[in-house]
């Protein structure tokens, strides 16, 4: 069983993230969503807890709660300026970010795909921030073009999801059983 940990954010694909949660378990893998606090509004819960058979989670577990199984890769999409900024700076202040923390340092692949809106993908900090990530391994999906994906989108030089995916194929292929 491959675990593949989705990273929701806050922007305007989210609502979309269904068709990569399809995507994913075509491909073999076991999606547990983890959305940020502020993606909750932006994505459809019960939708998608039907789609995967977990719960989506977007806080820590209570002592009680059985822990989900462990992952085997990230894909943290759609990515904001706000989580890869945190991410790369490893500020760890909720659930997914805690999470993403330790993926790099525990060798767990992690792909990004930013949705970030052409001022803010301007700035030095989130610049620094995608090298940064990359210098830790992490895989940062860019249109061909260097496309940062708006947040309404963008195109990624076509599907988003799909590039997302052959990223993800690429950072663990040979590492896991398939």
């Amino acid at each position: 069983m491959r675990v593949l940990y989705l990273v929701v954010c806050a922007a305007g694909a989210a609502a979309d993230v269904g068709r990569f949660v399809t995507l994913a378990q075509d491909d073999g893998w076991v999606v547990q969503v983890v959305a940020t606090p502020s993606a909750l509004d932006f994505i459809d819960v019960p939708a998608l807890e039907r789609q995967t058979g977990r719960p989506v989670r977007s806080r820590y577990r209570k002592p009680h709660e059985p822990k989900p199984p462990r992952a085997d890769a990230f894909v943290v999409a759609p990515a904001t300026y706000n989580t890869i900024n945190k991410f790369a700076q490893g500020i760890a202040d909720t659930y997914a970010l805690g999470v993403l923390a330790e993926a790099p340092g525990l060798g767990i692949p992690v792909v990004v795909l930013p949705f970030v809106n052409e001022a803010l993908s301007a700035r030095t900090a989130y610049r620094r921030s995608l090298r940064d990530l990359r210098a830790d391994g992490v895989r940062v999906v860019l249109g061909p073009d260097g496309d940062h994906g708006g947040d309404h989108g963008g195109d990624h030089g076509g599907d988003p999801w799909r590039r997302a995916l052959a990223e993800l194929r690429a950072a663990t292929a040979g590492s896991l059983e398939g």
